[in-house]
């Protein structure tokens, strides 16, 4: 076997995560460039995911949180007889269960897991959590490859992804909540005296260079975040809890990403490349949220 394992998807995330054991690659993406990104990180680049999964005993799915359970279905039927498939997306338990049906359909074993933080410069040390039936032999798995901080959750498929979904309505929530606080402050004149006050509440936080870093951050990755926080809603809205704070994410996160910008240094040069798109229109496109009833004991159905 010349490959201990297969990345499906090869972005920031895989790229992070080769340099351990030999593997083999496929990405939707088979331009020069994408190639070369294989070449880099001494990954075998594949024409397609059969190729890139044959005889290999596990494969990391690192695809976009909108293409996680197309690309569980369409490369199960490629699976090695019991080959453990770690689903690695950012997507919410319902997602992973209708992924894991499809992986289980095929003879192999599905693995939850969740990237707990971001994977430079961690790469292969960054936080996992991982559940499931197969969480045991998995986490055996993940380690013999490089991987040196898992964790498993006991619980079935969706415990470990739970963690991670909830957890990002509050930080990618934050990077939304900040930077539409930091817009409008510029905006009035006021960005100053509001760091300022924002630092006298939270001593030790430096709010202007977690403004800049959110926003940067939300240049980059706005798209894909929100498409992650597409998948929070669905997590939110199954559980009965209300998603519309998420919702708010979702649309500041895809706005800020569609702009296409790349991040210039520093707080001021970002507002300033980012304020000529909004001059004059509302980023709050979506019709306002219908009135939403007191909660009653938590009661689910309350959306």
């Amino acid at each position: 076997m010349d490959a201990a394992f297969a990345f499906i998807g090869f972005g920031e995330a895989g790229a992070a995560f080769a340099g351990g054991a030999p593997a083999r690659g496929y990405d939707r993406k088979t331009d020069a460039g994408k190639r070369a990104d294989f070449a880099r990180a001494g990954v075998h680049a594949c024409a397609s995911p059969a190729e890139a999964l044959a005889g290999v005993p596990a494969a990391l799915s690192l695809v976009t949180a909108d293409q996680a359970l197309i690309a569980a279905e369409t490369a199960a039927p490629s699976l090695a007889p019991d080959a453990l498939w770690f689903d690695m997306n950012s997507v919410a338990p319902d997602t992973k269960r209708a992924a894991a049906a499809a992986i289980y359909a095929a003879g192999g074993r599905y693995v939850d897991v969740a990237v707990m933080s971001p994977v430079h410069p961690a790469r292969q040390a960054v936080r996992l959590l991982v559940s499931g039936p197969h969480a045991e032999a998995g986490a055996a798995c993940l380690a013999t490859i490089g991987f040196t901080n898992i964790t498993v959750v006991p619980g079935d498929i969706g415990a470990a992804s739970s963690i991670k979904m909830i957890r990002s309505v509050m930080v990618k929530g934050l990077e939304a909540l900040t930077t539409e606080c930091v817009l409008a402050a510029d905006a009035a004149g006021v960005r100053d005296a509001v760091i300022a006050s924002l630092n006298a509440s939270w001593p030790g936080t430096d709010w202007a260079a977690k403004a800049d870093y959110n926003l940067d951050r939300m240049m980059v990755h706005g798209i894909r975040r929100a498409a992650e926080m597409e998948e929070v809603v669905k997590t939110l809205d199954a559980l009965g809890t209300g998603s519309a704070m998420t919702r708010g994410t979702v649309e500041r996160q895809s706005a800020i990403g569609a702009l296409g910008i790349v991040p210039p240094d520093g707080l001021t040069a970002k507002i300033l490349s980012v304020t000529p798109a909004y001059a004059g229109v509302s980023l709050d496109r979506s019709p306002p949220p219908p009135e939403i009833p007191a909660f009653a004991g938590m009661t689910k159905g309350i959306t």
